[in-house]
């Protein structure tokens, strides 16, 4: 099986470039991607999804040399869930209950005006992969 996800949307912060143990750069930052559209009672209604994206190797020294805050673009990647497969959950001080919808990234397009898009598309198969104990295979 195979899966892969799509995300445009702009960046929630600068990135942050740390080194595994085995000396590979991993960069990670959050996109925001937002829908907008009109309700039935005329208003107009926004709904915003945040993800978390982790990039290695190559890849991750390119993101974190060109991206920025605020900056627009597109990741494609596979989902990260957890254990039971499901976006990682926790109750934040307010009482509510938060998902966390992480992201490790293949390819990472930058978007934007042609200034800002002088960067190249960066397309890697990231070299380190996670294992998956055979447990958690559904069949």
């Amino acid at each position: 099986m195979f899966h892969t996800i799509i995300i445009a949307g702009h960046l929630g912060r600068d990135p942050e470039m740390r080194y595994l143990p085995d000396g590979r750069p991993v960069t990670t930052f959050s996109v925001a991607s937002t829908r907008r559209w009109t309700g039935q009672d005329g208003k107009p209604q926004e709904e915003t999804i945040w993800f978390r994206i982790s990039a290695f190797g190559k890849l991750a020294e390119t993101c974190n040399q060109f991206l920025a805050k605020g900056r627009p673009v597109l990741v494609e990647g596979r989902l990260r869930p957890d254990d039971r497969g499901n976006p990682r959950t926790w109750v934040g001080q307010d009482g509510m209950v938060h998902a966390s919808y992480e992201v490790t990234a293949n390819t990472v397009r930058f978007l934007g005006r042609r200034e800002e898009a002088a960067a190249p598309v960066v397309e890697e198969i990231p070299e380190y992969e996670e294992p998956t104990p055979e447990e958690e295979i559904p069949f």
